[in-house]
């Protein structure tokens, strides 16, 4: 991921005019200010480049590799932006790395230069939130509305002794209320249950305003936004960012600059925002809470309408609806409509006189959000996309409905009136970036042919002459992976690739086992169960297994027990912090599981020096929204393939390899156990380059002789 052709800026930060300094400055004092930093030129590069769109108002899409320190390179430039500047994130991770590191350590850095300390802030979605009317309120629930009646995941009721438990959560969480300053859920030690916290905080939908809620004064979610109202920098999240797009952006303050860190997640997570469901329990629930301000026969609607659906439910096969609804689903959800509607007319407005307006409002939006779902599933659109949820577990079952796309929502509504920056260590799929500038909602040009350089680059790795030193002897089979990609801009916007500061060449190896059959059942095929064992036995452990499947991360690890001593941690059996913790302490250990490790692990050093990722991450043909955009496409004489899963398969691939080099003195090997990245010549080429430069190998006996030879070092 080396640079592209850029406009540098000068190599000595300048004040602005006026003396007040500029991003560069700014950049300097933060990194100066940490014990052994260094000016990164990556970091450097990406700090002028957000500077020139501040100053142009032009939407900027930067790729930053791991290590380019790219926290810094935004937060310092939007310092020098008027008003809030935006910040989101996609985990709670990275956002907990802003609010009690960098942006702490900024402060701290930049207040001589500025001459004041810039001040920053934590914006949540009103749910994370403790609610006092909410708290007040549950005193004088009904038994069967309280959180004791709430249905437990596997089903069934709860035990006395569960039951007493959470009601000593309960207890705890009033006893919090009484010295909390801020509400925040994550700053309650211990925590409490979902159950207990939903039963003590207020969605936005039930909120009924701090003007009519009797503990308006006193709100915790109001005084989070008064405080970003005041903050120089405000921390958010993609999912109040898409609730906030979608809502007509009154939730987030007014900003000229947002910076979107782990872009690559953010239509996923608007599409998510967009996405509504009908579920049995949700509409009983609904029921009983308007049952006080109901007419008896009006509540018997309700619960009418969902036993139908439970019926409609039962009947239906799990997966997208391709035909519209089932006769059955369709008359619950007209049955659904029809109650809520009589429902909500008989209910009424909330009045200034209403003695308890917020249980009423409570009602009505439980109502309201039930008839707006059920008139959507009966419109049928071609926007959206329907399909029964039931997972295998028996836990839910449920009737869902997801826009086909969010890429229209994105160009209307997140670039309007403001400074978007969009940046990840994954934005460049296939080494370009318009694949992900159409998914953000940007016009995006047609891919062009390499240039002459491009190719000839090309050329010489195929040969095995990039130009560099591989970590292992360069034979046939083997050649450096060339990770450049060319800026590509569109209408108002540009993007830049800062590259890394980690030599991905000189320290890791992408071996591919092209020698292996193409995956064609579940789980783990016994060839690629061998070609796994053989690799582990040769670094003796410190092996990250990636699986496409539960099935295959168990039969992995069965395989291991089996047949060698090494300690092998499987995902599921332990809480995963837990398993992480272990597997960075433990040596010889191997940490083995599913999709949630693609993204949430992070071990430097020698305890990971060896990924292996069973098959190449395609979605699965039975995920609804995928296979849906999918179709669309081939109705369209494109090809689904193409257009939808292979870059869903590039995004997570890159995620995945990304996990082995976290530092620049890390080293290892990358084993993917799919031969369909060497041999597929449509999408290989582009999967390959959208995976970070490493030296690449299909010969196993070069992927193990590097093994060994780290097992040794």
């Amino acid at each position: 991921m080396t640079p592209p052709r850029t406009a540098t800026g000068p190599a000595v930060p300048k004040k602005r005019r006026g003396g007040r300094p500029g991003g560069g400055e700014l950049l300097a004092a933060a990194v100066g200010a940490v014990p052994g930093g260094a000016a990164r030129p990556g970091q450097q590069q990406m700090a002028e480049a957000i500077e020139r769109s501040i100053a142009s108002g032009e939407h900027l899409l930067v790729q930053a590799g791991t290590g380019t320190g790219k926290s810094l390179a935004y937060l310092a430039p939007a310092l020098t932006v008027d008003g809030p500047v935006v910040v989101s994130t996609a985990t709670l991770a990275l956002q907990s790395q802003l609010v009690d590191h960098d942006l702490p350590r900024l402060a701290d850095a930049v207040e001589p230069v500025l001459g004041r300390r810039p001040t920053f802030a934590v914006l949540k979605g009103r749910h994370h939130y403790l609610c006092l009317a909410r708290l007040d309120n549950s005193v004088e629930e009904e038994p069967e509305d309280t959180l004791f009646d709430a249905p437990r995941p596997g089903g069934g009721t709860k035990w006395l002794g569960e039951a007493g438990r959470l009601g000593k959560q309960m207890q705890r969480l009033r006893d919090w209320a009484e010295k909390t300053a801020t509400g925040d859920r994550d700053e309650l030690d211990p925590g409490v249950d979902d159950q207990v916290w939903r039963s003590a905080s207020m969605p936005a939908r039930e909120c009924v305003g701090a003007t009519r809620c009797p503990f308006g004064q006193e709100c915790f979610a109001e005084a989070s936004r008064a405080r970003a109202r005041e903050a120089d920098i405000v921390v958010t999240n993609h999912s109040l960012l898409a609730v906030d797009m979608l809502a007509g952006r009154h939730i987030v303050p007014p900003h000229k600059l947002l910076v979107v860190d782990e872009a690559h997640e953010l239509a996923d997570r608007v599409s998510s925002a967009a996405q509504a469901e009908l579920e049995p329990q949700l509409i009983d629930r609904s029921a009983r809470r308007a049952r006080p301000l109901l007419r008896p026969e009006l509540a018997e609607r309700l619960t009418e309408a969902g036993d139908a659906l439970a019926v409609g439910l039962a009947e239906a096969p799990a997966g997208r609806l391709t035909a519209g609804l089932p006769p059955a689903l369709r008359e619950a959800c007209t049955l659904l409509d029809a109650a809520t509607r009589a429902a909500l007319e008989s209910i009424g407005d909330i009045k200034a006189d209403d003695p308890d307006p917020v249980r009423k409002q409570q009602a009505k939006a439980a109502l309201d959000e039930l008839s707006t779902t059920a008139q959507r599933l009966l419109e049928e659109a071609d926007h959206d996309v329907a399909w029964v949820e039931k997972p295998e577990n028996g836990s839910r079952r449920a009737l869902v409905v997801a826009p086909l796309s969010v890429a229209g929502t994105l160009a209307t509504h997140l670039y309007d009136e403001r400074t978007v920056v969009a940046t990840s260590a994954t934005l460049a799929l296939g080494g370009r970036f318009d694949t992900v500038a159409r998914a953000l909602g940007l016009d995006a040009p047609p891919p062009a042919p390499p240039s002459p350089a491009a190719a000839a680059l090309a050329t010489a790795a195929a040969a095995g002459r990039a130009g560099t030193t591989p970590p292992v002897a360069s034979t046939d089979g083997s050649r450096a992976a060339i990770g450049t990609v060319p800026a590509t801009e569109g209408p108002g916007w540009t993007s830049l690739d800062v590259g890394s500061p980690f030599d991905y060449a000189r320290q890791g190896i992408l071996y591919v086992a092209a020698h292996l059959p193409r995956p064609s059942v579940s789980g783990l095929p016994e060839a690629a169960g061998e070609e796994l064992l053989a690799l582990v036995e040769a670094l003796g452990g410190r092996t990250l297994g990636l699986f496409s499947s539960r099935r295959a991360a168990q039969q992995a690890a069965e395989l291991l027990r089996a047949r060698t001593d090494l300690p092998v941690l499987l995902q599921g059996e332990e809480a995963l912090p837990l398993l992480v913790r272990r597997f960075r302490e433990e040596r010889e250990s191997c940490l083995f599981g599913v999709m949630s490790l693609w993204q949430g692990v992070d071990v430097p050093g020698d305890a990971c020096q060896l990924v292996v990722i069973d098959r190449l991450p395609f979605p699965r043909p039975d995920e609804p929204l995928a296979a849906a955009r999918a179709a669309a496409v081939d109705a369209g004489g494109g090809s689904g393939f193409a257009a939808v899963s292979v870059p869903i398969a590039a995004v997570r691939l890159a995620q995945g390899v990304g996990r082995l080099i976290r530092a620049t003195g890390d080293r290892g090997v990358v084993a993917v156990l799919d031969s369909r990245l060497e041999t597929a010549r449509g999408y290989g080429p582009f999967l390959r380059r959208s995976l970070p430069p490493f030296w690449y190998t299909t010969r196993p006996d070069v992927a193990r002789g590097a093994l060994e030879r780290l097992a040794k070092s």
